[in-house]
This record gives C-alpha cells, sequence and structure tokens, in this order.
C-alpha cells in the first residue's frame, strides 16, 4: 500500500496537485466575478437579494439580466464543465504512473487552454479564440483518458 509521504514525493502528483489548484483558484475567482458584476451592476435573481436597493415594486427593478454578468457566468459554468472531468481524470491519470514531462505538458497546456478561454469569453475575442481554447483543453482531457483507458486500465 502506498503512503501518504510516497504520494507527496511523487512529482508527478505534486505537478498535478500544483496545476489543479491554480485552475480551482481561478474557477473560484469566476464566481466573484459574477457576484461583483451582479452587485456593481445590481443585477439579481432573487427577490430577497434586491432588498438593500429597495422595498416592493422598486426593488423589482433589479430583478434582471444584464449580458455582462450573463458572459461571466457563462464562462464560470464552462469553468465547471470542464475543469471538473480534468481534475478526476487528471488525478488518475498523475496515479498511473506516467512520463514527468508528459505530465507536465498535458497540466500545462490545458491551464493555459482555461486561461485563454476565459480571456477569450470575457474580452470578447473574436471567435474561433474561445472555440480553439476550449477544444484545446477538453482535448488534453481526453488525452489523459485515452492513456488511462489503453495502458493502465484492465477492462
Amino acid at each position: 500500500m502506498v503512503g501518504i509521504t510516497q504520494l507527496m514525493e511523487d512529482k508527478v502528483l505534486m505537478a498535478f496537485a500544483s496545476y489543479a489548484t491554480i485552475v480551482l483558484s481561478k474557477m473560484m475567482f469566476m464566481s466573484t466575478a459574477t457576484s461583483f458584476y451582479r452587485l456593481t451592476r445590481k443585477v439579481f435573481v432573487n427577490p430577497e437579494d434586491c432588498a438593500s436597493f429597495g422595498k416592493g415594486e422598486n426593488a423589482k427593478k433589479y430583478l434582471r439580466v444584464d449580458d455582462t454578468v450573463e458572459r461571466v457566468r457563462r464562462a464560470h459554468l464552462n469553468d465547471l464543465e470542464n475543469i471538473v472531468p480534468f481534475l478526476g481524470i487528471g488525478l488518475l491519470y498523475s496515479l498511473s504512473g506516467p512520463d514527468l514531462s508528459t505530465a507536465i505538458l498535458h497540466f500545462r497546456v490545458f491551464v493555459g487552454a482555461r486561461i485563454y478561454h476565459t480571456i477569450a469569453y470575457l474580452l470578447p475575442l473574436p471567435q474561433p479564440n474561445r472555440a480553439l481554447a476550449f477544444f484545446v483543453g477538453y482535448g488534453v482531457t481526453i488525452s489523459m483518458a485515452y492513456r488511462l483507458l489503453t495502458s493502465r486500465l484492465y477492462l
């Protein structure tokens, strides 16, 4: 059985932990950015959130949809759809004994693609910028899954 000390000395696992921390922090930032834009633009989806800005009919004007808030929210949702699979597959991949340089390349490309995807979404940059960033990150996760399924798992 592998002890926690051995796992913490595994360079691939430590690299994965580092890059996972970066993308998780970025994902947390996106929820904060959504809240920031909701507050500064006074755009809310729940009546109780409007109570600080007015009562009754006056508060209802803050229950609305805003394009900027929705853009940030969609970028955050896209992170959830892509980072969660990366975390699960990346962890299993890290534990499967991959080559360190190959693993780090996977992790760096994924993180770079997710950061670029967010920039392309929020600025917004013209397509195909965002789509390419999405598919590069998605491809990294597929690549790790493929390696796991073809070389390390028993089916």
